[in-house]
C-alpha cells in the first residue's frame, strides 16, 4: 500500500483529522478514562471520530474496539514512567510492527533544545522516516521543543515552535503534531513546518473556552487535532468529540460546538 494511501485512511476527504490520544499508558500514570474511552469507541466513532493513536499493548488488548478506526501506533515511551514531565524516551517499536498490527501511521516525539535527547529523538525520526519511505508508511513527529511539558515562556513561544516543526519535516516526517501557543503567530508554525500540522490536545479548560481554542488551531492553518486528556477524562467523551467535529470538519462555531456537545450523551 502506498504511503498516500495510508494517509488518506488517517484523514477525512476534507484533509482534516480528529484523534484520540490513547497512548497515555506508555508515558505517565495519569491515565483516568483510557480504558473507558477504549472499551466506548464506538460512541466515538459515531460523533466524528477518525483516528486513535495507540500503544502497541492497546492494538492487541483492543483489536476489536479499534479495528472499526484507523490506528496510529506510538513507537517511542517513556523510561521514566513514574515521573509525569516525561524526562527521557526510547523507541521500542517500528514501522514493521505498525504494519503487523494494521497501523496506518506511526508516531514518535522529538526534544529540539532537550540536549542529548535532541540527538537521539532525531536520529530515531530519520531511521523512522526510512523505512516509511520503504514501506509506504506515513510518519508523524510530535515535535516538542525543550521537553515533553510547557516549562518555560521559550518552550510555548511559536518561533520556537515553528523551529522546532520545520525540523521534523527536515528529518522526513510526513506530518508534524506539536502545540500551538493560542496566539496569532501560531500561523508561523503551521507555515514552517511545510507539512500538515495537527494540534496538540490543548488547555484544560472549560468546555466553550477549550473550543474556542480549537477553532484558533483551525483557523491558524492545522489540519486537525491529537486530543487526549481532553476527550479520555471528560466527563462527556462522545460530547467533546461530537464539538470538535463541528469545528475541524463542519468549520462551524466554538458555541455550535458546545452545543453539539451538550446534546451529545
Amino acid at each position: 500500500m502506498s504511503k498516500e494511501r495510508r494517509l488518506s485512511q488517517i484523514f477525512g476527504s476534507d484533509g482534516n483529522v480528529i484523534i484520540a490520544a490513547l497512548d497515555g499508558f506508555g508515558f505517565s500514570m495519569n491515565t483516568a478514562g483510557v480504558d473507558y474511552t477504549c472499551e466506548n469507541l464506538d460512541q466515538l466513532i459515531n460523533n466524528g471520530l477518525d483516528a486513535a493513536l495507540v500503544t502497541y499493548g492497546q492494538a492487541k488488548t483492543y483489536e476489536k474496539e479499534l479495528s472499526k478506526i484507523t490506528t496510529v501506533l506510538r513507537v517511542d515511551a517513556s523510561i521514566d514512567v513514574y515521573n509525569n514531565s516525561v524526562p527521557v524516551t526510547d523507541q521500542f517499536f517500528d514501522v514493521e510492527d505498525a504494519l503487523k498490527l494494521g497501523a496506518s501511521g506511526v508516531v514518535c516525539m522529538t526534544f529540539p533544545g532537550g540536549g542529548e535527547r535532541e540527538q537521539f529523538s532525531h536520529k530515531m525520526l530519520a531511521n523512522l522516516a526510512k523505512q516509511g519511505e520503504e514501506w509506504g508508511m506515513p510518519v508523524i513527529a510530535e515535535t516538542l521543543p525543550f521537553g515533553y511539558p510547557v516549562t518555560t515562556p521559550e518552550s510555548n513561544d511559536p518561533k520556537y515552535i515553528s523551529t522546532a516543526a520545520r525540523l521534523g519535516a527536515e528529518f522526513g516526517a510526513d506530518v508534524i503534531k506539536t502545540r500551538l501557543s493560542g496566539k496569532n503567530s501560531d500561523k508561523e508554525i503551521i507555515q514552517n513546518a511545510s507539512r500538515p500540522v495537527l494540534a496538540l490536545g490543548g488547555p484544560k479548560t472549560d468546555t466553550l473556552t477549550y473550543y474556542k481554542f480549537v477553532k484558533h488551531c483551525m483557523d491558524s492553518g492545522a489540519h486537525g487535532v491529537a486530543v487526549g486528556r481532553n476527550i479520555t477524562q471528560d466527563a462527556n467523551p462522545a460530547g467533546m468529540v461530537a464539538g470538535l467535529n463541528v469545528i475541524v470538519h463542519e468549520n462551524g462555531t466554538p458555541e455550535e460546538a458546545f452545543k453539539a456537545y451538550k446534546f451529545t450523551k
